[in-house]
């Protein structure tokens, strides 16, 4: 198995989520005690969500790529971003590496196109939702992406940066998000994306309103089927 390197802490909530989800994929898979072989560079998330904030996605880039480059050096034979938000970057992190960058918007597509489904709701942070890089780049999967109307996109966004991201779960806010989900599906969507890596802490995909698509969970998945096979550079994730 190859060492999966992922770039976390941000939030470290659901970093800590990646780590559970992929070791136990290694255990269902290899049995016994069995655990994944992982390099993890935890970032300050404050210093990242103020790059957000001043929209200077160059010099988050920089931050991340840098990261990538760490964990390459010391062994990773892939590299996961392990945030919805951040993908914004990808491209420029991926080619500051040699090794596979596994994309989180092309392994969710991925596992909705082969559903059948079309019309997503995405639930996000404002950047994600706001942004079109996972939108646009959802699109090339055939799919027909929607996000929620101003007010519900401001509260989605709230409840990830000042609940989940704190470790707070509350039930008001997964009733508001359940309301939101219902709303879409009342204008035509099909399925949710959990879209945000904290909000699998908050939402169980498996008991919504529609078919749910966890991110994290997915890619995490993928992680361990990229980590297993033989030649990682015959994968088409990138």
């Amino acid at each position: 198995m190859k060492t999966i390197g992922l770039i976390g802490g941000m939030s470290f909530e659901s970093s800590a989520v990646y780590y559970r989800l992929i070791n136990e994929a290694v255990r269902d898979r290899l049995g016994g005690i069995a655990s994944a072989e992982i390099l993890m560079h935890s970032l300050n998330f404050a210093e990242i969500v103020a790059l957000q904030k001043a929209d200077r996605w160059d010099e988050a880039a920089e931050r991340l790529s840098a990261s990538a480059r760490m964990l390459e050096r010391g062994g990773a034979g892939c590299v996961l971003i392990c945030t919805n938000t951040m993908h914004l970057v990808a491209d420029a992190v991926s080619s500051a590496i040699s090794a596979p960058l596994l994309n989180i918007v092309d392994v969710t597509a991925d596992a909705i196109r082969k559903t059948g489904l079309r019309r997503p709701l995405l639930l996000a942070t404002r950047y994600t939702m706001e942004h079109g890089f996972y939108t646009e780049r959802m699109r090339t999967f055939g799919l027909d992406p929607m996000v929620p109307e101003k007010s519900d996109r401001d509260a989605v966004h709230a409840v990830i940066f000042d609940e989940l991201c704190a470790g707070q779960v509350k039930d008001a806010s997964r009733d508001r998000y359940l309301a939101i989900i219902d709303k879409a599906r009342a204008a035509g969507a099909d399925c949710v994306i959990l879209g945000c890596t904290e909000i699998c802490l908050l939402l169980d995909p498996d008991d919504l309103p529609l078919p749910g698509f966890d991110s994290t969970r997915l890619h995490c998945q993928s992680a361990v089927e990229l980590a297993m096979k033989a030649d990682l550079r015959q994968r088409e994730f990138i």
